[in-house]
């Protein structure tokens, strides 16, 4: 059976992943045309590109496909079908025959018949590409705006975001944001909270023109209103890619689309759609929950099965620019029909809707922003039209922590309930994969696949491998790893009760085996945390992460990256003269980071001493990039300079980051110094922040950037600059010795009994009486602080270690190739 699949995104790869698993019996020769360069990538993340790389997007490599026998052809896309030979022909002039033919070519961005769009600055926000040019263009654009207010709109005001462009404006042709998910309460909530965000929202505006010569320069809108803009981003919905389908005479929808039935076939029955080219009972899906159920569903009737599709729920949670949005059953139930129940807290920016059944026995939809753990639940509740409790408004209450609406509930749920919707996977087949032997969720994730896309279910697929776990009398300990018994916390009780000071001293006393990469690093990350010992002392330097091992991060192509402490942003002219010099000197790349310091790359390993030496001459220190340490304390100039200042935010920032660097955790840990309300220092995403106030500092907590951000929640308010820091020892030192490993302090507090109340009463309150003590075992790491690399530097033995082959005399690998980036060389040459 020869399959060719026209499309090789998202769907496209699914769709070959599924016919090889169920084709065994019946061998299958699969060949994929693609219209881009790359194989598919992860679209639905696509703005954590300018975080990372394009590896990190990518689905699989070429290699997968030639591994699995599959004929891939990238950058060559199909312009021509052949219903009667059965043949496709690409734009390179490849003719390929097939049996049957899948057609996964997706979507296009919906482009308004605006003149002049074809100006200089005006982007899609659709593939890699685009974000490319997007991120090549930004710098010289101080002001930019989107076109576009619903999902993806909000995806591409945030690139911008993450362009460094701060004067941003989001242009709706509708009257609220999100016109298809949320209502106009929850709009003008979400249109508040992007406000704080610097995200400015233009609701009810149709662009007349796009103005400017060969470079856009504004937007004419219909209402003779006028809106400066030096880039504009273009992303007002999508359209169905269906033209090789119209040219080869398929059935297709009066507003795109082509159509497919229940097995997804089209009008000819050797031709499948699939994604967002398939109209289903006019209905296109916009989603890749909903294609991958098409993929599962093609395949599984090319390998005879008789699976339909029969239409997708469209429920979505997703976080816009640090916002949770969440929508699901039907959110827009007519009034008549349903009783609303509304919760607002608008202080935190929370609101929520369930709508019930008029007798109050049944779920019908709801919508939930700015606090959207209970989605899980409630979405199964509307699925499974389970029973609601005496008081339906209870599940609007905020939970204690993540999880735990879904765990009380988790039991109830049938085992035909829908877990993970992008890999179709029920409760039952994760309760089975449990009963097998498959305990762990990393086990779940490789048996049944549940977790492995969007990740939205993996709250709830935690908890029911916990209940199946204890439903069969299995005693469920949050243990290490096989080398170790304990759990994070009870280690660091152990270690510290018998003044063990190595990895060795530690497995010799309560461990078994020679350890592992799972658990070297924990025990290294406790050692350091309660001795604050010079981290590669006492052998204890082949248990640390390998970064922690060269004190530096490794880079792409086996380089290394210097990033000399900054406190608060601070730097004298000399110390800048120092960095440039240093980088002209050893040829690095160097970058000003959004923590306020210098990243200089493309070190050598044997030259890190004589760079550190260089840097710590002229009174630089470590900055712990490389550690689950204290990175940043950020500030802005405060009351020294700004108008608005209210307290001089950057000496209090230096005093913070002085007195909490080289710090060790369970995770790395972030901080800010704000001088007024206006925020500029961002605390509010810190893992603690501090805001000037009229009478004092506010201390927020658990704040969280990155993948899964999260904004601090207020500890205690207008606390003088001696409170403000014993509560911090209190709260870091909490933190560190109740943290399971590589948890960051946002998803410690969702995961900590009776969260923030429960937090602020040890902290504030001091209610188990500990706070003298977390006080005194802070101080005791403040005074022991030592710089490592200044102990490197100065240490004979310690500098050994850092060269590339201690057996021979080359000094650098020949292997390693370096290029130039932007002018800047990332390291010399080689002669």
């Amino acid at each position: 059976m020869k399959i060719v699949v026209i499309g090789n995104g998202m769907v496209g790869y699914k769709f070959c992943e599924k016919i090889l698993t169920k084709s065994a019996k019946t061998p299958v020769e699969l060949v994929v045309f693609g219209e881009e360069p790359r194989p598919a990538y992860d679209r639905v993340h696509l703005t954590s590109w300018f975080e990372g790389s394009t590896a990190d997007l990518l689905m699989a490599t070429t290699e997968w496909y030639e591994q699995q026998g599959i004929r891939l052809h990238l950058a060559d896309p199909v312009i021509a079908i052949d219903r009667q030979q059965q043949t496709v022909r690409s734009y390179s002039g490849i003719v390929e025959t097939y049996d049957y033919l899948v057609l996964a070519t997706g979507s296009a961005a919906f482009v308004p018949p605006i003149p002049g769009v074809e100006k200089k600055g005006v982007f899609l926000y659709r593939t890699i590409e685009d974000l490319e040019m997007m991120k090549a263009y930004a710098p010289q654009a101080r002001s930019g705006a989107v076109i576009g207010g619903g999902l993806l709109g909000l995806e591409a005001a945030k690139a911008l975001l993450d362009l460094g462009i701060t004067n941003i404006h989001v242009v709706e042709f509708a009257p609220r944001l999100m016109p298809r998910q949320i209502d106009d309460k929850g709009s003008r909530l979400l249109q508040e909270k992007l406000g704080q965000l610097g995200l400015k929202v233009l609701t009810s505006k149709n662009t007349r023109k796009i103005t400017g010569e060969e470079t856009v320069s504004g937007l004419q809108f219909t209402d003779d209103t006028f809106l400066k803009t030096d880039m504009l981003v273009i992303s007002a919905g999508i359209k169905p890619r269906d033209e090789l389908a119209v040219a080869a005479g398929l059935a297709t929808g009066p507003r795109g689309g082509i159509v497919v039935n229940e097995q997804l076939q089209t009008s000819d029955p050797l031709i499948y759609a699939i994604g967002e080219c398939a109209l289903y009972q006019n209905m296109i899906y916009g989603l890749v929950a909903p294609g991958y159920e098409m993929a599962e569903v093609a395949a599984s009737h090319l390998c005879g099965d008789s699976k339909a599709f029969t239409g997708f729920d469209m429920s979505t949670r997703l976080k816009l620019i640090g916002v949770e949005v969440a929508s699901f059953g039907d959110p827009f139930s007519p009034a008549d029909s349903c009783h609303s129940i509304v919760f607002e807290d608008r202080l935190k920016g929370i609101y929520k809707r369930i709508d019930v059944t008029p007798d109050g026995q049944q779920l019908l939809g709801g919508i939930l922003i700015g606090e959207a753990s209970a989605y899980n639940m409630l979405l199964q509740t509307v699925k499974n039209k389970m029973a609601l409790p005496a008081d339906p408004a209870s599940l609007l209450a905020p939970p204690a922590r993540e999880g735990a609406a879904v765990s009380a509930g988790v039991d109830a749920l049938p085992d035909e309930a829908l877990i993970c919707s992008c890999e179709s996977v029920s409760k039952g087949a994760i309760c089975e994969a449990v009963t097998s032997g498959h305990e762990s969720f990393d086990d779940i994730k490789k048996c049944t696949k549940a977790g492995t896309c969007c990740g939205g279910c993996a709250p709830m697929v935690k908890d029911i491998i916990t209940a199946t776990l204890k439903s069969q009398g299995k005693y469920i300990r949050n243990v290490i790893c096989e080398h170790f018994a304990y759990s994070r916390q009870e280690m660091l009780d152990i270690i510290r009760i018998n003044t063990l000071r190595s990895f060795d001293e530690v497995l010799d006393h309560c461990g078994h085996g020679e350890g592992c990469e799972v658990c070297k690093p924990v025990v290294a990350s406790i050692l350091a945390s309660l001795w604050n010992d010079m981290i590669l002392a006492q052998g204890n330097d082949t248990a640390q992460d390998s970064n922690d091992r060269y004190l530096a991060n490794i880079q792409k192509g086996g380089t290394y990256s210097v990033v000399p402490r900054i406190p608060g942003g601070e730097i004298t002219p000399e110390k800048l003269i120092t960095i440039g010099m240093v980088a002209q000197k050893y040829h690095l790349y160097t970058k000003i980071t959004g923590g306020q310091r210098i990243d200089l790359f493309g070190a050598h390993l044997s030259d890190l001493p004589l760079i550190w030496k260089e840097l710590i001459d002229a009174g630089f220190e470590s900055g712990h990039a490389y550690g689950k340490a204290l990175r940043t304390v950020k500030s802005c100039v405060g009351s020294t300079w700004c108008r608005f200042g209210l307290h001089d935010s950057v000496s209090y920032a230096i005093r913070i980051e002085e007195r909490y660097r080289g710090l060790r955790a369970p995770h790395k840990i972030k901080s800010a110094v704000s001088g007024c309300i206006r925020e500029c220092a961002e605390a509010q995403s810190k893992d603690f922040g501090i805001i000037a106030t009229e009478k004092g500092w506010n201390l927020y907590v658990c704040g969280n950037g990155g993948s899964k951000p999260q904004h601090a929640v207020l500890l205690a308010a207008d606390l003088d600059s001696e409170t403000c820091i014993r509560y911090i020892d209190r709260f870091l030192m909490f933190y560190i010795k109740t943290a399971d490993p590589l948890t960051r302090t946002a998803t410690w507090l969702n995961k900590l009994d009776g969260g923030i109340d429960y937090l602020r009463n040890v902290v504030v309150q001091d209610s188990l009486g500990i706070g003298a003590q977390l006080e005194s075992e802070m101080q005791l790491l403040v005074d022991s602080y030592k710089c490592e690399w200044k102990e490197v530097v100065e240490n004979p033995d310690l500098r050994k270690r850092f060269s590339h082959f201690v057996n021979s005399p080359e000094e650098k690998d020949p292997t390693v190739k370096f290029e130039t980036l932007r002018n800047q060389k990332k390291a010399a040459e080689w002669k």
